[in-house]
């Protein structure tokens, strides 16, 4: 593994898992890292990490960038609109894009880069902040084998489970899409399940604790499933993944299904109880929320 003097990636993005993988990273690589926040950047100095006061001079000469956005938007602003980072990257370095933003932005973005000799890394990823700083996350990929090699040790430090879905950006939106399908299903699933074991007069704590235990059980019921209890009570759940974010990845699933022709009668049922949720104002809750789009306490 590299160390500190002979590789550098700059993490573009300070919150909530930008942090703790930058931090996860300046344990063995030199990392530059930058945000809009003051606090964040005062937050990853203590961290070891070296603070920029732009995005621009965060990656003059890394080896690596690495990108956690929200959508295609913003992952065309960060490198290309008037304030973009893309005339200061290096011949030869990668950009890693850990998000989930679509097949189609990636592409399009890696076609964007390639003739600056710049390789896109489509790296997205599964797991939260502790699992981030930990280096315990899931990362599937789709790159060249070239700009592969170039970015393992930022992926080799974050990712305990790293699988290689293929050789064009792309790829890893591919999988990452049908994961998004799954477990966009399964949260409105358990949401359902629990909405109604409490109208059936069940404890539903007991309730998902059996559930868990049994062949009905799964990651999303036993994660979301106690979040789900505390929905109900004053301030909600914490926010741990917030409800828009399964707006926007579910509105991808369907996107992607339709463009290749596939009815997706359950994924679609789920995309609209996510947007039902965002209308009734809970976009920045957690997604955990949605029970309580299901079953309002106050009916």
């Amino acid at each position: 593994m590299p160390t500190k003097t002979t590789y550098t990636v700059a993490v573009l993005g300070l919150g909530a898992m930008g942090l703790p993988m930058a931090t996860r990273l300046a344990s063995e690589l030199t990392v530059h890292g930058f945000d809009i926040a003051e606090p964040r950047l005062a937050l990853a100095a203590e961290a070891g990490i070296i603070p920029f006061n732009s995005a621009a001079a965060a990656v003059e000469g890394v080896d690596a960038v690495l990108l956690a956005v929200r959508n295609g938007q913003q992952l065309r602003d960060v490198l290309f609109s008037e304030n973009g980072i893309v005339s200061a990257l290096s011949a030869g370095s990668v950009v890693i894009v850990t998000s989930t933003v679509g097949i189609d932005d990636v592409k399009a973005v890696a076609a964007q880069l390639a003739p600056r000799n710049i390789e896109l890394v489509d790296a997205p990823l599964s797991g939260g902040p502790v699992r981030a700083g930990e280096g315990d996350l899931l990362i599937v990929v789709g790159a060249s084998p070239a700009a592969r090699e170039t970015a393992q040790p930022v992926l080799g430090l974050l990712a305990s489970t790293l699988t290689v879905l293929g050789d064009n950006a792309g790829d890893g939106q591919a999988f990452k899409t049908v994961n998004q399908l799954l477990c966009g299903i399964h949260i409105a699933a358990a949401a359902e399940a629990l909405a109604l074991a409490e109208k059936l007069g069940l404890d539903v704590e007991t309730t998902l604790t059996t559930l868990s235990a049994g062949a009905a059980g799964s990651f999303m019921l036993a994660n979301r499933g106690p979040r789900m209890l505390d929905a109900y009570a004053e301030g909600g759940a914490e926010v741990l993944s917030r409800l828009d974010i399964f707006v926007k990845d579910m509105g991808i699933v369907t996107s992607a299904a339709r463009s290749v022709g596939l009815p997706t009668p359950i994924a679609s049922a789920a995309e609209q109880l996510y947007l039902l949720g965002a209308t009734q104002g809970k976009a920045a809750d957690d997604d955990s929320a949605i029970i309580t789009v299901l079953a309002p306490r106050n009916n």
